[in-house]
């Protein structure tokens, strides 16, 4: 009785265990279910798929890829960015590292950050020299390096233009307003001097005045002289 008890509770824990290691998922499953919803575009739930299986096993370069593109359907760009570079650091294989470095390229050349995005291609050319894409890509992100960088001279030579006019604006306006001081201060000058002139003339003419009544003065004495002599 005892020993049948004991088997019974045996087979129960056993089947207990197979029971749970039969519904626990693995990376495995959770990367085949949420790479079914990537291709039903159905990006939001494929990522949730996703970060459960590095829940699993966080070391899945696969889960970390997959993750990153579906981060990249929904326009997450900077997350996307994250795990591009997460999972480069861990990848191994050549071919799966191509693609890596191919669409981290891609991100930074929507960015326009085309001198990063012209090494992430150079990397990807590394790990799969026979990727047409890519090299498409490079040639075309290098083209729109050389167009930035022409339009980045052009748009310093015009700004230094403008800023050689400006320059020569002020001075003009410098030499007008120096020119207007001058000017004003003549004419002050004039009109001090007018003001001396006049009163130099008023003084003139009332010394002249002066001179004048004198003289009357001294003949009007000699004819009284005179008379008075004469009389």
């Amino acid at each position: 009785m005892y020993m049948s008890q004991k088997i019974y509770i045996l087979l129960l824990f056993m089947f207990s265990i197979g029971h749970n290691m039969f519904a626990q998922k693995t990376d495995r499953d959770y990367l085949r279910s949420g790479n079914k919803l990537y291709k039903d575009s159905l990006f939001i739930k494929a990522e949730v798929d996703y970060r459960k299986a590095l829940e699993v096993n966080p070391q899945s370069t696969d889960a970390m890829y997959n993750l990153a593109n579906s981060l990249l359907m929904q326009q997450k760009a900077n997350e996307a960015m994250e795990q591009f570079e997460s999972v480069s650091k861990i990848e191994k294989d050549k071919s799966k590292l191509a693609q890596i470095y191919h669409n981290m390229g891609v991100i930074l050349h929507v960015n326009k950050q085309y001198p990063q995005c012209i090494e992430a291609y150079k990397e990807a050319l590394r790990n799969n020299p026979k990727d047409d894409e890519t090299r498409y890509n490079l040639a075309l992100a290098q083209k729109m390096l050389k167009d930035q960088q022409q339009q980045n001279q052009d748009q310093q030579q015009e700004q230094k233009q403008e800023q050689k006019e400006d320059q020569q604006q002020d001075q003009q306006k410098d030499q007008q307003n120096q020119q207007q001081q001058q000017n004003q201060q003549q004419q002050q000058n004039k009109n001090e001097m007018s003001k001396e002139n006049a009163q130099q003339l008023l003084n003139a003419v009332m010394q002249d005045e002066k001179d004048v009544q004198e003289k009357v003065k001294k003949q009007i004495q000699i004819q009284g002289k005179k008379l008075d002599k004469d009389w």
